[in-house]
């Protein structure tokens, strides 16, 4: 499987807002695990059908769901392509924000006396 890593600013927003709601991540959840029906998915909340289907829908809008009709049923599934894409997103975020931290550590240890090496020759009680 090719993952293509680069989202448009309009996928990213749709899939943080996709993933911004509970019943939604627990949707894809569910769906990663094996693929289920709408109607099946809806048994479980406390929650109109067509809430669920509202919640399916925007799942689908960000490609995080695949939605396929088998014969009068929606059969819903994770789509692996676009959860690898969000999570490659999320990746370059985290090793953006570790290297900021690195940095401020670094620069927090430049202005610590303390935290500086002791002059040759010297003791340190």
């Amino acid at each position: 499987m090719v993952v293509r890593n680069e989202l448009s600013d309009e996928q990213i927003d749709r899939v943080f807002q996709a993933l911004a709601a509970s019943t939604r991540r627990d949707i894809l959840r569910r769906t990663i695990a094996e693929e289920q029906s709408v109607s099946e998915l809806a048994r479980d909340y406390d929650m109109s059908f067509a809430a669920v289907q509202k919640h399916v829908a925007v799942l689908e809008a960000a490609e995080l769901i695949v939605k396929r009709a088998e014969g009068r049923e929606r059969l819903v599934r994770a789509n692996p392509e676009m959860i690898a894409r969000a999570r490659a997103l999320l990746s370059r975020y985290e090793d953006l924000w570790r290297h900021r931290i690195a940095r401020l550590d670094d620069l927090l240890a430049e202005d610590d006396p303390d935290a500086r090496p002791a002059p040759r020759g010297s003791t340190i009680p």
